[in-house]
């Protein structure tokens, strides 16, 4: 019976959302730059640590609950045109004051609809699908998308619990690494679609870096 009604969530991530297009700026052109003495090694590893911890810093979210404050690791290896949409979106305040409309106990909370209804989204062009094997555990953020494959705009779910139905079939793009018994806390919804009624929301959603 678990298994039948895990089915059927599944089946109802699919959105209708809407997209747009829009153009890409090429990127400006540069002077060469001038070359410099070799760095030492000590050197080079000082600048390669600090390049990474800047790196891990730059894939950080926070996600600030009513219950308290989510720590997200993006995963841009993962994923890498959903995480910059997610950053992009973050940067905006777009997620600030939107409502977790879709949430389904042992299964998911799913948010980042605008309109609030599972049927509303960004005014960016979609993603493209950018399927892998990493396993939808407890913790992990999936890109929620309607029938289409390449939907996925600005809607995204956090796992309350594994998930393997949904592997190669939705985009992982991060995971919760501090603050999941905040997420656990998130009001329900009701019913096989998991509405809810008087929704928890964002507070606000921001860039570490």
């Amino acid at each position: 019976m678990i298994k039948l009604l895990k089915f059927l969530a599944a089946s109802l991530l699919v959105l209708s959302l809407a997209a747009c297009n829009s153009g890409t700026p090429e990127a400006p052109q540069g002077e060469a730059p001038k070359s410099e003495a070799p760095a030492t090694t000590e050197q080079s590893s000082g600048q390669e640590t600090q390049a990474a911890t800047q790196q891990a810093e730059e894939d950080i979210v926070y996600l600030d609950l009513k219950d308290g404050r989510v720590t997200i690791r993006l995963r841009p290896d993962l994923a890498p045109k959903h995480v910059a949409r997610i950053k992009t979106l973050a940067g905006q305040g777009f997620y600030d004051g939107i409502v977790f409309h879709r949430v389904i106990d042992g299964f998911m909370a799913q948010t980042g609809d605008p309109t609030g209804t599972g049927r509303g989204g960004s005014d960016l062009p979609d993603l493209p699908g950018e399927f892998t094997g990493e396993p939808f555990k407890r913790g992990v953020l999936g890109m929620a998308r309607a029938a289409d494959p390449n939907s996925a705009n600005s809607q995204f779910f956090i796992m309350f619990a594994d998930g393997d139905f949904l592997n190669g079939e939705y985009t992982v793009f991060g995971e919760v690494i501090d603050g999941m018994e905040h997420v656990d806390k998130i009001k329900r919804g009701t019913g096989q679609n998991g509405m809810v009624s008087d929704p928890d929301k964002i507070i606000k959603m921001t860039l570490a870096k």
